[in-house]
């Protein structure tokens, strides 16, 4: 879980960046998303409500708990409508499948794998089955198109791969 929300933090960074938004907010939102997971034994009815409630009470900025409220939709009933939403549901799940991905690769080093890798994956329906293609493909809506967001986010979790053991 760790592992994850660093990538998920580092993707959305590089995400900020590309789009000129605040790289820290974006950032954090990447690496608190799923603070709760284990307190709410990954319940998808409740994810993401008992850590905008902690984060509401810390004073963290209400677009970064809206962002990480949203990014598990099933929870609120609602759908995702900003940039920021989109960004961090599209940028914490493209980090399950370039992981699947990288341990595919007889190394399993994320150094080797290429963009292309991933998004051919992505048409295997077996392949990390419980990975959301439609949440990845919602970098759309933030006017990135898939090979693009693919690159952007391989090349950001380079930059981890040791912390994250890849």
């Amino acid at each position: 879980m760790i592992n994850h929300c660093l990538a998920a933090e580092v993707v959305m960074k590089a995400l900020a960046k590309k789009l000129g938004r605040d790289e820290e907010k974006w950032g954090l939102a990447g690496l608190l998303h799923d603070l709760d997971v284990e307190m709410v034994n990954a319940d998808p009815k409740i994810h993401g409500l008992e850590t905008a409630r902690m984060l509401t009470e810390k004073g963290v900025d209400a677009d970064v708990v809206d962002a990480i409220k949203m990014h598990n939709e099933e929870a609120t009933g609602l759908e995702r409508t900003t940039e920021f939403q989109h960004a961090l549901a599209c940028g914490e799940t493209i980090t399950g499948m370039i992981i699947a991905t990288t341990l595919v690769y007889p190394d399993k080093k994320i150094a080797n794998v290429k963009p292309k890798s991933v998004t051919k994956r992505m048409k295997q329906a077996a392949f990390a089955a419980s990975v959301s293609r439609d949440k990845i493909r919602e970098c759309e809506k933030i006017g990135i198109p898939l090979n693009e967001f693919a690159e952007l986010s391989v090349e950001a979790m380079k930059t981890i791969a040791d912390e994250i053991g890849l």
